[in-house]
């Protein structure tokens, strides 16, 4: 394009970069007084009082593939066994044959129907010989399974799935981690956005939380932060980091690049409440969005992405889970509050 039109679509383009000065880690303002114990612990309170209706995710949807082997997890102490029908439609249930025993997940999926391995008593996901499905639901990214036993709330017909981009637009990848601490450690580490630019340098600067929550009518943390891709130059944005339930935390970018684009933290129990040794998944999803014009580019080359993103996701990980870890440990001690 030339002329007039031309110049005017330049000028409105923008760099997705920032060049920033140099930056150095200790120079930079404590955020220890601002992250105040009492803040924090009262909008987990808040966010563990929400219901959830029973419904625990269990994995990404592409993880359980019509035509592919049955897959296994464990919620809250309670074995699972998730697999595809012919048609693609999802089905779940008790992980081990009514029969005598047998790990389901490890049997074999015959023309959309279950068989075991053990002696070949066949499920089609209908009940059976005391066998009983769970309720089970595909939101195109996650997978989620009810357990009224596990959750001993008011079951809900379907989870409450944050919103998302527009399906179709968007990148999306799915990261697993597994640390012993409970959800709700997990779930405190993402209420706290304090810690970014001290706990993850290697990721975030200039990240200063622009709004606290409020209270019940106003339970958002608004923060700008800065995404570093080299030394010298970083992503800013604004995002609003929310708690839609007792075992999700969702952060939404809403202003500069990849507006849109969310991060969905659930904590998923492995072992039963109370446990002495508790295990807790953390299973992330990113769903990346871009208006730009290239993104289409992305999006196509998205199996390519994914390993990238699971890696760039599983660093930071790698320090939250310590994070949540050090605080199970420490609520144990009665310092900390239970």
């Amino acid at each position: 394009m030339t002329g007039a039109a031309g110049r005017g679509e330049r000028r409105g383009w923008t760099p997705p970069l920032r060049r920033r000065r140099r930056w150095d880690w200790a120079a930079q303002a404590p955020t220890w007084q601002e992250a105040r114990p009492a803040l924090i612990g009262a909008a987990l309170e808040r966010a563990c009082a929400r219901p959830s209706g029973n419904w625990f995710v269990v994995g990404a949807s592409r993880d359980v593939r019509a035509g592919g082997p049955p897959r296994g997890r464990t919620v809250g102490g309670v074995e699972v066994v998730l697999w595809r029908s012919e048609t693609g439609g999802l089905r779940a249930g008790p992980g081990v044959c009514p029969h005598l025993g047998a790990p389901l997940r490890d049997s074999r999926v015959v023309c959309g129907t279950l068989v075991c391995h053990w002696h070949g008593l066949a499920l089609d996901g209908g009940p059976f010989a005391g066998w009983e499905p769970f309720p089970v639901h595909d939101d195109g990214v996650l997978v989620w399974v009810r357990l009224d036993a596990v959750g001993g709330e008011e079951p809900l017909e379907r989870p409450v799935v944050p919103e998302r981009p527009v399906a179709g637009g968007a990148v999306d990848a799915v990261f697993t981690v597994v640390g012993r601490c409970e959800p709700q450690d997990v779930v405190a580490n993402r209420l706290d956005p304090w810690h970014g630019s001290w706990f993850h340098p290697y990721s975030f600067v200039d990240l200063t939380v622009a709004r606290p929550p409020r209270g019940e009518d106003d339970d958002t943390f608004v923060v700008d932060v800065s995404f570093r891709v080299t030394s010298r130059l970083v992503v800013p944005v604004r995002a609003e980091f929310t708690a839609p339930g007792p075992r999700t935390v969702v952060m939404r970018v809403t202003e500069g690049e990849g507006a849109t684009s969310v991060v969905e933290t659930h904590a998923t129990p492995l072992t039963p409440e109370a446990d002495p040794r508790p295990r807790t998944a953390v299973i992330e999803a990113v769903v990346a969005a871009s208006d730009r014009r290239g993104f289409a580019l992305a999006r196509a080359a998205a199996p390519a992405l994914r390993p990238l993103m699971r890696r760039t996701a599983g660093r930071l990980w790698r320090d939250d889970l310590a994070y949540a870890e050090r605080r199970w440990e420490l609520r144990g001690t009665g310092r900390f509050p239970a």
